[in-house]
């Protein structure tokens, strides 16, 4: 059963929001700025893996140390202003 996970957050300038990509299965976000980015992460991301990665045996004999993922969070890199 696969622990780890990422989401980036890519800025698509054409629609002016940030997107993610993600493993995460279901995962889609798009956002005006990196706080509401993060909020939504934050509140559907666990659930979608619970959801979209983990059977309902792996559920039922793995301990719960073991079924808590980490979320790798891959900020996008801004130009700095001059």
């Amino acid at each position: 059963m696969k622990r780890t996970f990422f989401v980036r957050a890519v800025w698509d300038a054409e629609a002016g929001v940030f997107i993610s990509e993600s493993d995460i299965e279901g995962l889609h976000i798009e956002a005006d700025d990196l706080d509401a980015f993060q909020a939504i992460m934050a509140d559907a991301a666990i659930e979608l893996i619970v959801n979209n990665h983990i059977s309902l045996p792996e559920l039922a004999t793995t301990p719960l140390k073991d079924l808590i993922p980490a979320i790798v969070w891959q900020a996008p890199i801004l130009p700095v202003a001059a």
